[in-house]
């Protein structure tokens, strides 16, 4: 029984050990090996999420910088952000679809540009955009670097869903295991 407790406490202390570091910039390697990092999809068929440098992971404070591979067929939901974003494209062929001037009640028709492997455009501040891989046979693979991270994330379910009734996702999926809140002042 002794053998068995003293077990448990030891593989207790090592996840907390593994929870804490993994939210944490101490013991972080200047030089990283991109394909070593954590992955994963966050429950989106379809996508790999890399964060690469973050800063709730990693305690960076102006820029977050993630890789992202999108299989054929998969996209990002229709969104708008508090923050800028700009992607460089690594591989494959693409779509992005853009509001740029959204109406003052919903995002509207968005402009459609096609984007490819080596292209890079930039999403400013609250503009309502989409991401897709419309190629059928190959992966669309992006480099994305945001400003004033974590972000705040509106979802839509279309261009004409209103803005009042979009989704605010925050923290966002990659930033939940990390997120505290700050803490509640006491103003008496």
């Amino acid at each position: 029984m002794g053998g068995l407790y003293f077990t448990f406490l030891i593989a207790l202390l090592l996840s907390a050990t593994v929870e804490a570091s993994y939210c944490s910039n101490e013991g972080v390697q200047t030089v990283r090996n991109i394909s070593e990092l954590h992955q994963d999809n966050f429950g989106r068929p379809g996508l790999s999420h890399i964060t690469i440098a973050g800063s709730l992971l990693h305690g960076f404070k102006e820029v977050e910088v993630w890789l992202q591979t999108f299989a054929p067929g998969a996209h990002t939901p229709i969104h708008r952000h508090s923050c800028e974003e700009v992607f460089v494209v690594l591989k494959g062929t693409g779509t992005l679809y853009l509001a740029t001037s959204s109406h003052p009640k919903h995002p509207g028709s968005p402009q459609e540009f096609p984007i490819f492997s080596n292209s890079t455009f930039h999403i400013p501040v609250n503009d309502a955009h989409q991401v897709w891989n419309t190629n059928e046979s190959e992966d669309l693979q992006v480099l994305v670097i945001i400003s004033r991270p974590p972000a705040k994330v509106f979802t839509y379910e279309d261009w004409l869903m209103p803005h009042t009734a979009a989704r605010l996702k925050f923290p966002y999926y990659w930033d939940e295991k990390c997120y505290q809140a700050p803490p509640v002042k006491d103003e008496l």
